[in-house]
């Protein structure tokens, strides 16, 4: 399965007769196919007619060229699916000849205020069991591993590794050791001792270091791309004792391939290797016991390395059949290797559902400003965002924002448009505010939740027009969750993804005000900036890109979010910062902002909530209100936990220096009564303060544990909150 990005083209190859299907999973989406055929027949399509005036976007022009062989002029253009109907929508395609075929998924970039986002295909070709993805480019090895097998082979320093499980659930263990090591007779390994140490993790844990080091601390390779996201850091590779044990003595097993394998490069043999296991679906228990299950590889799944040195390595098909490791069905593993002269992107994949393709991260509109001005760049819900800017750090940002101004990259909130008769309904059902008293040019904040009353998300809505809204949250699942409502209800609705059509940079602090008042420049019948209220917004523009402006934040202060495309992200960057530098502004990275929204009360997914907690815990029982009209998912759970709480959001101070963290227990006595969700040191307030979810029952004085809970107390005091402007009068000015 393939996604093709809406407004994007995709190439691949068909057999004659082969199938494909193509996919429109949020409607309105049209499909051309542009066919290009291996001799003078031109490849057909059963039942679809030729669309010979068909114009070939952009997008499918720029993947025909890369195609060797073809002429971009000879092709069989059709539309395989029209711009009109709901989601899930299918075609079937299967050429009368062997063809290159090209998909696009046409669509002019959406302007901010427009809801006309091109939206993705999906792609399913159905290929033969056993058969590799195609490579990621033109391969310097291709390398076959049978299953049960090993292989050793050289990569020059800066080529990329690309190990491949073909057909899905297939462990694959990786040695890596200094070619120049050892040359000079020196064994120099990736060590799990010194890398655990160097990257900060003491046990073996579902994922992968950044970065793999010998035993002298230097590095050998670093993860470039993984689709997968579930691997076990160091563990041995298969050993011939442990299928023993087990009672299979003589079992294939990867240490003694690995053995074989590396004899011809001088390494002596070993009964057991320590390696990184790709692929291998390890858990650490609180006690430090180590369980696997089956792994969540799916067929074609990689991860993409790049060797730092010269190296010697090598790679196996886990041969352990005897438990679910491989799914107890061993298959074969693929070995590509790539010059140092292409250029990957740096990536973790992420799947919004178990079935869903995997997706990359990926770079906002405004990447090439704030990683000129940051190092230190985090992945964060599937985009590259700054932790802090080089020239600032934290402090120095969190002072900004706090007494003058900051401008931060906020792109990765999701964004889904709503649209079609039924759009006011399927919100007003699926969320806790009441929706239709949102007027026009409003937003409002709201919860989303669980049949059982467990929150799903927060999020934040905009309505454009009587049927037209704007819904923006953290969980890209919430698109998945409203289009499976709407089509249980019977809606006539789309709900389409817009959040690589829609960037947004906040502009935050005191004087946000003056800084964008001189550049943002809004229409007669649209409200000025100086005239939007707090949670409204406005339609404009900002030198020669068009945006949306909402009065609307994430740190306690006066701020703005500019909403606009990404090709004028760089733009937009460049015309806040000229405008907004004389008055002391300063970008902000997310460690900064966390400092921010602690102090200010403002809730974070995974910590102060989640599915088991609902929105009176969560500290946000303000968006649900005690009586609205309709019926919504989770009311009657609500009603039931409202009328009977158990937990509740509080602030703490904490009567420390010492830091506090998020998970770290709350007692009263020797018993626990809460945890700890949030917690910063407060520069402004210069204390230390949380926010802690506690059992109703809990007093005022109460203990942070650390370490063990026991050893260690500090003495908190609850306290409301927000520990900063608790009456909201700073951001509502």
């Amino acid at each position: 399965m393939h996604d093709v990005a809406g407004g994007g083209a995709a190439a691949f190859r068909l057999a004659a007769g082969q199938t494909a299907w193509v996919d429109d999973p949020q409607g309105l989406q049209p499909a051309y196919v542009f066919l290009f055929g291996d001799d003078a027949a031109s490849p057909a399509l059963a039942g679809l007619a030729p669309a010979p005036d068909l114009e070939v976007p952009e997008a499918a022009r720029a993947v025909m060229a890369a195609i060797e062989g073809i002429d971009p002029a000879c092709r069989v253009a059709y539309r395989v699916l029209a711009a009109e109907g709901g989601p899930g929508r299918r075609v079937e395609i299967a050429p009368s000849t062997a063809c290159w075929a090209v998909l696009c998924a046409p669509g002019e970039p959406m302007t901010p205020h427009e809801q006309s986002a091109p939206t993705g295909l999906l792609l399913t070709l159905a290929d033969a069991a056993g058969a590799p993805p195609a490579p990621l480019a033109p391969a310097k090895m291709d390398l076959r591993i049978a299953a049960a097998t090993a292989a050793a082979y050289r990569v020059a320093a800066g080529d990329y590794i690309q190990i491949v499980d073909i057909d899905g659930q297939q462990c694959s263990d990786f040695l890596a050791f200094d070619a120049a090591a050892l040359a000079a007779g020196r064994e120099r390994g990736i060590d799990a001792t010194t890398t655990r140490t160097l990257m900060g993790h003491s046990t073996p844990a579902p994922g992968l270091h950044a970065k793999y080091f010998d035993a002298d601390m230097q590095p050998l390779v670093e993860v470039i791309q993984d689709t997968v996201g579930r691997h076990d850091a160091f563990l041995l590779a298969c050993t011939a004792k442990y299928y023993a044990d087990m009672g299979y003595p003589g079992h294939a097993n990867c240490s003694d391939n690995f053995s074989a394998a590396l004899a011809d490069f001088g390494l002596p043999a070993r009964p057991g290797w320590p390696a990184i296991n790709f692929f291998f679906n390890t858990a650490v228990a609180a006690d430090g016991s180590i369980a696997s299950d089956a792994p969540w590889s799916r067929p074609g799944d990689y991860v993409l390395l790049r060797a730092l040195t010269d190296l010697v390595c090598a790679t196996s098909s886990c041969a352990d059949d005897i438990d679910p490791a491989n799914a107890w069905v061993p298959t074969d593993i693929q070995v590509r290797v790539y010059d140092k002269d292409f250029v990957f992107s740096p990536g973790i994949a992420h799947r919004m559902t178990p079935q869903a393709t995997p997706e990359m991260t990926r770079q906002t509109g405004f990447h090439s400003r704030t990683a000129a001005l940051a190092r230190r760049m985090v992945e964060y819900k599937g985009f590259w965002l700054p932790e802090s800017y080089t020239a600032y750090g934290p402090v120095v940002e969190y002072w900004a924002c706090r007494e003058r101004a900051v401008v931060m990259d906020l792109s990765a909130l999701r964004k889904v448009e709503i649209t079609g008769p039924d759009a006011e309904a399927l919100l007003q059902l699926a969320v806790t505010r009441d929706i239709r008293k949102l007027a026009v040019g409003q937003v409002v904040y709201t919860a989303i939740c669980h049949p059982s009353g467990g929150m799903i998300d927060d999020a934040t809505i905009f309505r454009l027009g009587p049927q037209n809204f704007r819904f923006v949250c953290g969980d890209p699942f919430c698109a998945v969750w409203l289009r499976q409502l709407a089509e249980e209800r019977k809606f006539t609705v789309w709900c389409r993804s817009s959040t690589d059509q829609l960037h947004n940079l906040a502009v935050q602090g005191p004087r946000s005000r003056e800084i964008l008042a001189g550049i943002v420049q809004t229409p007669p019948h649209q409200p000025s900036l100086a005239e939007l209220g707090w949670f409204k917004f406005t339609i404009g523009r900002l030198g020669d890109a068009p945006v949306v402006v909402s009065r609307t934040g994430y740190t306690g202060e006066l701020g703005y979010e500019i909403w606009c495309h990404p090709d004028t992200g760089p733009a937009v960057w460049d015309a806040v910062w000229a405008a907004g530098e004389p008055a002391g502004m300063a970008p902000l990275g997310l460690a900064a902002l966390d400092m921010v929204r602690i102090e200010a009360g403002l809730v974070f997914a995974g910590y102060e909530f989640c599915d088991q907690t609902d929105p009176f815990e969560a500290g946000i029982g303000f968006a649900v209100p005690a009586k609205k009209a309709d019926a919504f998912i989770g009311d009657a759970a609500l009603a039931r936990r409202r009328e009977h709480p158990q937990r509740r959001l509080v602030g703490l101070e904490i009567d420390s220096q010492e830091d506090v963290g998020h998970g770290d227990p709350v007692f009263a006595g020797r018993a626990q009564v809460g945890v700890v969700t949030s917690a910063t040191r407060s520069p402004i307030l210069r204390k230390h303060i949380a926010l802690a979810r506690l059992d109703v029952s809990a007093g005022e004085d109460v203990e942070v544990g650390k370490l063990d809970g026991h050893q260690k107390r500090l003495r908190a005091k609850v306290v409301g909150f927000p520990h900063y402007d608790p009456t909201k009068a700073r951001v509502r000015k």
